[in-house]
C-alpha cells in the first residue's frame, strides 16, 4: 500500500487546550478501511464513531467534513472516524455474546454508548495544559496495538493500552494492560492512548504506526521530549471504552477453571491484543483553532451539538450478518488463543 506525506515548510500556531467530548455510535461491523481496505468483510468486528461518510476504503484524498451529512460526536466540526474492536463474553458452555457499551459518565444518552474522546497537550490531570502542539492534517491516520499479543512483553512496547475494573462507575485505577481478572461490579472501560510524536512529514506509514512515536523517555505523562526521528509534538490522542458487563457477572456462566470470560472479537483471550484506529476528518481549521483557545474540556466557541442530535447520526450496516445473538463461533470463524 503506498502513503502519502506532507512536507512541512514552516510550524503552524501551537496550542493550549484539553479537549475531551463523546461519541455516538455509528455503526458496529465487520469493516477496517486501515488495516484491510477495501474488504468486506473485514476479518473481525469494529464499533465505529465519528462522520458518517466512513467506508470501506477511506482513501488519503477523501473529503471527509464534505461526504459526510453528520457526526456522531458533539463536537460538530469533527468527522473523523475512530474504531475499536469488539469485546464479546465466552460462556461457560463455549457459546459467545457481544457486550455492549455504555456511555461515559455525564454523556448519559448516547446511543449505542459509543466513546469518549481526548486531544490532550499534557496530562489529563494538568489544567494548565502548556506544552506546544500541533494539529493532524487532512489524510493523516494512525494505529496503536497488536491484533496478535498475547502476553505482556509482546504488548509492553504499547505504553498505556489499558483496563480498568469499575467497582463504581467513577473508578479510574489502577490500570492494567490485561483483561481483569474479577467479576466487575460496574463494567470494564479500555482506554487506549496513542503516540504524541510525529515525523512532521508523513500523513500514514506501511503499519500506520512509523510516522508516530512515544516520547524519547517514559509515557504522554512523563513529558519526556520527542526523539529526532519524530519531532513534532502533537496531540495525544486518548479514547476511553465502558463496557456493560454487567450482566454477565454470574460466575456460575464463567469458564470452569475460573478464569476472566472477555475475549476480544478477534480471538484475544488475555486482552493484550488492545487496538485502535483514527482517522483525522475535522473540518478546515477547526481542530487547530479549538486548540489555540486556553481551556480544558469545556472550549468557549467551539461547535458543538446535543447528545440528542448527535444520536441521530447513524450509518447502515455494509456486511449483513448477525453479530448479537449467541455463537458457536466469534464472527468470522476466530477461535480464542491465549498464548
Amino acid at each position: 500500500m503506498k502513503w502519502n506525506t506532507l512536507l512541512i515548510l514552516g510550524l503552524p500556531s501551537f496550542s493550549y487546550a484539553l479537549v475531551r467530548f463523546q461519541c455516538s455510535q455509528l455503526v458496529t461491523q465487520r469493516l477496517d478501511p486501515l488495516v484491510t481496505p477495501g474488504q468486506i468483510p473485514s476479518p473481525h468486528v469494529h464499533q465505529i464513531v465519528g462522520g458518517n461518510s466512513f467506508n470501506a476504503t477511506m482513501d488519503y484524498a477523501k473529503d471527509m467534513p464534505g461526504e459526510s451529512t453528520c457526526t456522531t460526536c458533539q463536537f460538530s466540526e469533527d468527522f473523523s472516524n475512530y474504531w475499536t474492536a469488539v469485546l464479546y463474553f465466552r460462556a461457560r458452555n463455549g457459546t459467545y455474546h457481544r457486550v455492549p457499551q455504555l456511555p461515559n459518565v455525564f454523556f448519559e444518552g448516547a446511543a449505542g454508548g459509543g466513546m469518549t474522546v481526548y486531544y490532550m497537550q499534557d496530562p489529563l490531570y494538568d489544567t494548565a495544559q502548556k506544552s506546544k502542539v500541533k494539529a493532524f492534517q487532512p489524510g493523516f491516520r494512525m494505529f496503536i496495538g497488536d491484533v496478535n499479543a498475547r502476553s505482556l512483553s509482546e504488548a509492553a512496547r504499547f505504553r498505556q493500552l489499558t483496563y480498568t475494573c469499575l467497582d463504581t462507575f467513577g473508578t479510574r485505577e489502577p490500570e492494567t494492560m490485561a483483561f481483569p481478572s474479577r467479576v466487575c461490579k460496574e463494567g470494564i472501560m479500555t482506554s487506549v492512548r496513542f503516540p504524541n510524536c510525529w515525523d512532521g512529514v508523513n500523513l500514514d506509514s506501511p503499519d500506520h504506526m512509523a510516522h508516530m512515536s512515544y516520547p524519547e523517555t517514559g509515557t504522554f505523562e512523563s513529558g519526556g521530549p520527542c526523539p529526532a526521528s519524530h519531532p513534532v509534538r502533537v496531540s495525544q490522542v486518548m479514547f476511553e471504552v465502558i463496557w456493560d458487563t454487567k450482566r454477565f457477572n454470574n460466575k456460575e456462566d464463567w469458564p470452569e477453571d475460573g478464569g476472566q470470560p472477555f475475549v476480544w472479537s478477534f480471538g484475544d483471550g488475555t486482552g493484550y491484543a488492545n487496538h485502535a484506529d483514527y482517522v483525522f476528518g475535522w473540518k478546515d481549521d477547526s481542530l487547530q483553532k479549538i486548540l489555540d483557545t486556553e481551556c480544558y474540556v469545556n472550549c468557549a466557541g467551539a461547535k458543538t451539538q446535543s447528545i440528542a442530535d448527535m444520536s441521530k447520526c447513524a450509518q447502515a450496516v455494509v456486511v449483513d450478518e448477525d453479530i448479537d445473538g449467541w455463537f458457536e463461533k466469534l464472527p468470522g470463524g476466530h477461535e480464542v488463543t491465549y498464548s
